[in-house]
């Protein structure tokens, strides 16, 4: 699939219409709020954001997720109506000691949250989801497509 946008962060993987998706991102909408975040939102937002994709195989649908450092009680995964899959958790603050002195904060915490919404063809029923290294991979076995029956008709006379 050819790209309409180019890719500035490099990847070269992304694309730039994904009709399964509930995430919304308006470029105007995002740089006007990024002014009015307070600092403390600003630095959370990298893991807010986790990385996911998202491929289909004949078989199934497979979404995997970066989720360093975390634990897979602290990560949920939830089917919702409408076949929307959810995926939240959150990585707590490190506890700070009275006598620490930081000299930089890069890792972040706070809470995310993704939804997709999964295509007709998503047996939901049989979702199966698991961690592995910091990365969840959610399951999604597909629905066998019916190839239409083709019936050979005898030709008299």
């Amino acid at each position: 699939m050819s790209q309409l946008i180019p890719n500035l962060f490099g990847g070269g993987r992304t694309n730039v219409f994904d009709p399964f998706s509930l995430d919304v991102w308006d470029p105007l909408f995002s740089s006007a709020l990024a002014n009015n975040v307070p600092s403390s939102a600003r630095e959370t937002s990298a893991f807010v954001n986790a990385r996911i994709d998202w491929k289909e195989t004949p078989q199934a649908h497979v979404i995997k997720a970066d989720l360093p450092g975390l634990k897979k009680e602290q990560v949920k995964v939830e089917v919702e109506e409408g076949r929307v899959l959810q995926i939240s958790g959150e990585r707590s603050k490190e506890e700070e000691e009275k006598n620490d002195k930081w000299h930089r904060i890069e890792r972040s915490s706070g809470k995310f949250m993704r939804r997709f919404r999964l295509p007709e063809n998503a047996m939901m029923d049989q979702i199966k989801a698991s961690m592995e290294d910091g990365v969840l991979t959610v399951t999604v076995p597909k629905k066998e497509d019916k190839k239409p029956q083709v019936k050979t008709i005898d030709i008299s006379g």
